[in-house]
């Protein structure tokens, strides 16, 4: 009977205390408060107004790069049409200025032509021009295009008619020029028209 006297008060000391289930939730409250504001203040997290702003900031700062860029952009866009157009129009005036003294050598052969009756002389003052001419086109870049005896080929060469071929070798061939063709820096500005042997 002593024995289980001292059971009892045994289980007595162990049972735990009346502990009331609101101050328990006030603790866990005050825990997660106390957590909360921790993490908040590791973070740097800020007030939202403070949030807003900086981001405001940083779109304005955006905005503007990008309308100074666009603003730029257009600038060199324009600035490059201008530069184009004076290139054209300084280079056409070039050409002209260079046909210019072609026409008065033109002019000083008529003059001599009508004056002397020298055949000789005539016909090497028009050769002359003639090849001043050729080696002005030349410098800008024009070439005349090569027809007569090679095989006809309708990307370069203008057919104007067919003749029968005396040989058997000029059958699509090119075996006479009308009109001489011309290329301007590898594209044909003149198709040359030409007879082809079948």
């Amino acid at each position: 009977m002593k024995r289980n006297t001292n059971q009892h008060s045994e289980e007595s000391s162990v049972k735990p205390e009346n502990i009331n289930s609101e101050d328990i939730v006030q603790e866990d409250l005050k825990s997660e408060d106390k957590l909360t504001e921790e993490v908040s203040n590791d973070n740097g997290s800020e007030n939202p107004n403070q949030e807003l702003e900086k981001l405001q900031q940083k779109y304005d700062e955006l905005n503007d790069s990008y309308l100074r860029l666009n603003a730029e952009f257009d600038n060199f866009r324009k600035r490059t049409i201008k530069e184009k157009a004076e290139i054209i129009k300084s280079g056409g005036e070039r050409v002209l200025i260079n046909i210019i003294t072609l026409v008065d050598d033109f002019e000083r052969a008529l003059s001599a032509l009508h004056a002397s009756d020298d055949r000789d002389a005539m016909l090497e003052g028009m050769d002359l021009i003639y090849s001043k001419f050729i080696s002005f086109l030349k410098q800008n870049g024009v070439e005349e295009i090569e027809a007569l005896g090679l095989p006809f080929n309708s990307d370069t060469f203008e057919a104007v008619t067919t003749i029968p071929a005396q040989d058997e070798s000029q059958k699509g061939v090119v075996v006479d020029c009308i009109q001489k063709g011309y290329k301007l820096n590898d594209k044909i500005i003149r198709f040359p028209k030409v007879v082809v042997g079948e």
